[in-house]
């Protein structure tokens, strides 16, 4: 991941998960530990909102469901992390590529 899509997937996250300023992960390992780290207290006190906001950050329910197995290979925490860098990820690399004319003529529209 490069320091730009990194810097801006992490500007992503920071707000739905509450994440401190003073934490700017340098690597995406880094910004790994510090979801997964989050989203584990938020498994045990928030879970209601936890799956909302997974919800809201469109992360596939079809994904989550073998993350959240008791068989999954890794705890439930890291495995949710995982998706939801790797969907905001996906996100930010397609704001990058897809570039978009802007509207014209929008002096005729009626709001």
């Amino acid at each position: 991941m490069t320091d730009n899509i990194l810097h801006q997937t992490t500007a992503i996250i920071r707000g739905p998960f509450e994440l401190e300023t003073s934490q700017e992960p340098d690597t995406e390992a880094a910004l790994l530990a510090i979801l997964t780290e989050r989203i584990d207290e938020m498994l045990e006190k928030r879970p209601e909102y936890l799956m909302s906001l997974l919800y809201r950050l469109d992360v596939l329910e079809e994904k989550i469901g073998p993350v959240m197995h008791p068989a999954a290979p890794e705890p439930p925490s890291l495995g949710l992390a995982r998706l939801v860098l790797e969907r905001q990820r996906q996100r930010v690399e397609t704001k990058l590529s897809v570039k978009t004319e802007p509207l014209k003529d929008m002096d005729d529209w009626v709001w």
